[in-house]
């Protein structure tokens, strides 16, 4: 197993990092640097998940922020994955030979995940801020897990959760899924939606809470990416945790993804750039 070998750490931050989120009693979102990895389960219960893995070089922060949420030397079931960019999977090779776990991915991700594929470059010609100005120094080249590696089932069962369903989300990446959890409508959404305007840099380091569509420098099929945040204002979620920027619920989200969906292809896709068809 390795990590991309571009794998590097990339200095950016938020105020938000190191910071963590009670959202429900037993789902948790942690903030490393910019992203956020979430933790499914109870405090201190024996049986957990977690959701991605963060930025390259955060393995030993993750584990510690395990443990203090579950206790000493305590593991997740397995880890989950939304899909294979560098900051949501920087550290899984990490947690893997710490934990010795499954991990799950959606099929499609799989080249991205067995070395097989690198995705496509980050653009740094499309319409953005500084953060997606210098997107070519963000990795892009697959990691490889292959030992550790399983399919999420076709059907849309989510293994060790049997609240949750797994959604397909693409767009962003051809594999990119959310989790839904049907009794309470509570979305784990990915990079589908993400509540921070992601390639303006004070806006991330502020953590400016907007709803937007998914990072422009790295979001290669804008109709799929378009097609996914309709999908998900049809789950009419009460609540989204997103990969990037804080949780947000209510008559807030409503509006907002209304406001997204009503205005997707002059808000959210950019004016121009490298994956901008005209």
């Amino acid at each position: 197993m390795h990590q991309s070998g571009d794998s590097k750490v990339i200095p950016m931050t938020s105020v938000s990092s190191g910071a963590g989120r009670t959202v429900t009693p037993d789902v948790y979102y942690y903030t490393n640097q910019i992203v956020n990895i979430i933790f499914v389960g109870y405090p201190s219960a024996d049986r957990w998940v977690l959701i991605d893995a963060g930025m390259p070089g955060s393995g030993k922060e993750i584990v510690r922020v395990a443990e203090n949420r579950f206790g000493k030397n305590s593991k997740p079931a397995a880890i989950f994955l939304t899909h294979g960019h560098f900051d949501h999977v920087g550290s899984i090779v990490h947690l893997i030979e710490q934990w010795n776990v499954p991990v799950y991915a959606h099929s499609l991700e799989f080249p991205f995940l067995t070395g097989s594929a690198d995705y496509p470059e980050p653009d740094p010609t499309a319409e953005g801020g500084l953060l997606a100005k210098i997107a070519s120094v963000y990795p892009h080249e697959a990691i490889n897990i292959s030992p550790a590696l399983h399919a999420l089932p076709e059907d849309g069962i989510v293994p060790h959760l049997p609240e949750w369903r797994w959604i397909p989300v693409p767009g962003h990446s051809p594999g990119q899924v959310a989790f839904f959890r049907e009794h309470d409508r509570l979305l784990i959404s990915a990079d589908a939606v993400i509540t921070v305007r992601q390639d303006s840099l004070y806006k991330v380091l502020i953590q400016k809470q907007e709803i937007n569509g998914p990072p422009r420098y790295f979001t290669t099929d804008w109709s799929t990416a378009r097609e996914s945040v309709m999908r998900i204002k049809e789950l009419d979620p009460s609540m989204i945790v997103p990969g990037h920027g804080t949780a947000m619920a209510g008559e807030e989200l409503a509006k907002g993804l209304d406001f997204l969906v009503r205005n997707f292809d002059t808000f959210a896709i950019p004016s121009h750039g490298r994956y901008v068809e005209h």
